[in-house]
């Protein structure tokens, strides 16, 4: 057992799953880029596996849920054009009548876009994160929501993301390594890291 803690463990802050039914989901950049595009992620099939689960979840709960899509510039032939099929979302993370789509530029999906007011729209305090890639957009967005008031978590089986470069110019750094520890970034005070499982 890990004799490490989390910031918010030494604060005190029990661990806890979210309730659904006063939490809003936002789905993350679940984009075909990631799965058959310029920017394929390690680990992409189960975590779609996963992120559907949660998706089956908060509607059964009633939760609002956001999907939100990285925009590449147009016509460029790169990673999210969107006049390419990399933009379009990738099953089973479709959104479904009723819910709202937001388009972002940049990583944090608060910045430049309506995210925060259909959050508050909601009237719901805690926010359920999932998506790609884990140590971008997921953490980009995250570490945002908490300097915006929410208690956010991060379902860490429906994150995925890639490999590397070394910037100190070591061997690459693989996927999963990756991906372990921009959650134990999150984790430590931004948000409670959960499994997809645990959502009820």
């Amino acid at each position: 057992m890990s004799g490490a803690r989390t910031l918010l463990q030494m604060a005190g802050a029990p661990a806890r799953t979210p309730d659904l039914a006063r939490a809003a989901l936002v789905v993350i950049d679940a984009q075909r880029e990631y799965v058959d595009g310029l920017v394929p992620l390690a680990g992409i099939a189960p975590a779609l596996d996963a992120l559907g689960r949660v998706l089956q979840a908060a509607r059964a709960a009633g939760a609002p849920v956001i999907h939100v899509a990285h925009r590449g510039k147009a016509g460029s032939g790169g990673p999210f054009d969107p006049e390419g099929q990399g933009f379009g979302f990738a099953a089973p993370a479709l959104p479904a009548p009723g819910e709202a789509v937001v388009e972002k530029g940049l990583p944090n999906a608060f910045a430049g876009t309506t995210l925060i007011d259909l959050l508050r729209a909601t009237g719901r305090g805690e926010i359920v994160f999932a998506g790609f890639m884990t140590h971008m957009c997921v953490s980009a967005t995250a570490r945002a929501a908490l300097d915006l008031g929410f208690a956010s978590f991060v379902v860490g089986d429906a994150c995925a993301t890639r490999a590397l470069p070394d910037p100190l110019g070591g061997a690459d750094i693989p996927a999963e390594q990756v991906h372990r520890t921009a959650l134990a970034e999150i984790a430590d005070r931004f948000a409670f890291v959960v499994r997809a499982d645990a959502l009820r």
